[in-house]
């Protein structure tokens, strides 16, 4: 399927039926109504929303705040916040200092609003980040892009259509040791490369995504122990309430791709930076179960995988949350080894990286 086959008003108008609001689309031959930017002056601060203010939400639009109120004041400020659980809303008010809302809508509405930092459940991403651009907005989207291929295409589609600025945020990825490693492999001081391995282990003692219920919340609940069920499963199966979907919602495919969405993202963003250009595999195979923590969750807590690339080399990837020794984040080549990141996660910054030659046994 080609960018052009799954193109923004294709997945927009696909997903209609089960948005919440339409999406600013002319009903006229199809056509998109971009709304204007806000035109910022150079005195101006960059004013963002963050919808989803759950823990990751919560620490990203707070370090936006510091950012604009400490390392370069005036730059930028948090004005408003959205969720679909009142609690997360009241808590972010006041931490934020900003005003707050139950409905992403009004904050894609609001014409002040410059930017959205979208930090919502997997299956929210994309149409967040859609309608934003749609209005104008710039985005900042957490880790995992999306939760389909299909979504993806849209999104790159969206981008381009609208020229507006999307980053998709995941740790650690300006670190200076993988453009260290960028630069040993186009000197060619690996020679022709042929796998990469990586991991990311970690030993969870609860059971991994396993986060805290509060048990007075749901739909049902009064003042802040609200929960918007229906908006937050927006185009997932419908079901009753499920406070373990709602707070551990990693564990479940409707809304996650697990440990290979969440986890792997941090060690594969490193080694696309390091190889020197964006390569996509012709052939991958998986591997792994629910091994250790036999309780609700529909996604492994062991899982990996193997892919092939057109160019002729291996990606090996290995992970557990049930055991916590990583493999050392390697690209092997015929003529040298780089290790990126010896302690095994690639998600973590390094002082250096290693290079070691390669040995070579003598011919007989």
């Amino acid at each position: 399927m080609s960018l052009e086959n799954t193109s923004r008003r294709q997945f927009v108008a696909g997903a209609a039926a089960l948005s919440l609001a339409s999406t600013a689309m002319a009903k006229s031959g199809g056509a998109s109504r971009m709304a204007p930017s806000r035109v910022i002056g150079a005195n101006d601060k960059i004013n963002v929303g963050v919808i989803g203010v759950g823990g990751r939400g919560s620490y990203v639009a707070e370090r936006f705040s510091k950012y604009g109120s400490e390392v370069k004041p005036g730059a930028c400020q948090v004005v408003a916040a959205c969720d679909v659980y009142q609690k997360r809303v009241t808590e972010a008010k006041d931490r934020l200092k900003c005003t707050g809302t139950l409905d992403y809508r009004e904050i894609l509405a609001n014409k002040d609003i410059d930017a959205v930092i979208v930090a919502t459940p997997d299956h929210w991403h994309a149409k967040i980040a859609l309608e934003a651009m749609d209005r104008g907005k710039d985005v900042y989207l957490e880790k995992p892009m999306c939760h389909t291929v299909d979504e993806v295409k849209a999104l790159i589609s969206t981008v381009k259509e609208t020229g507006r600025v999307v980053q998709v945020g995941s740790q650690t990825t300006s670190g200076d040791q993988w453009w260290k490693a960028r630069k040993a492999i186009a000197d060619g001081m690996l020679g022709k490369m042929l796998m990469s391995q990586g991991s990311y282990h970690r030993n969870s003692t609860g059971g991994e995504w396993n986060w805290k219920i509060d048990p007075q919340a749901g739909p049902d609940g009064k003042g802040d122990d609200y929960i918007d069920w229906k908006t937050w499963l927006g185009s997932a199966p419908k079901r009753n309430f499920d406070a373990d979907r709602f707070f551990r919602f990693r564990k479940y495919w409707d809304y996650s791709g697990g440990i290979a969405t969440d986890l792997f993202f941090h060690v594969m963003a490193p080694m696309n930076i390091a190889w020197g250009e964006a390569q996509f595999p012709h052939r991958v195979s998986a591997g792994g179960g629910i091994y250790q923590f036999k309780d609700e969750r529909e996604v492994p807590d062991t899982f990996h995988f193997i892919a092939d690339y057109p160019k002729g080399f291996s990606v090996v990837l290995s992970s557990s949350m049930a055991n916590s020794q990583h493999i050392p984040g390697t690209v092997r080549g015929h003529e040298g080894t780089l290790v990126m990141v010896e302690h095994g996660r690639l998600e973590g910054f390094a002082p250096n990286i290693t290079v070691l030659p390669e040995f070579r046994m003598p011919s007989r």
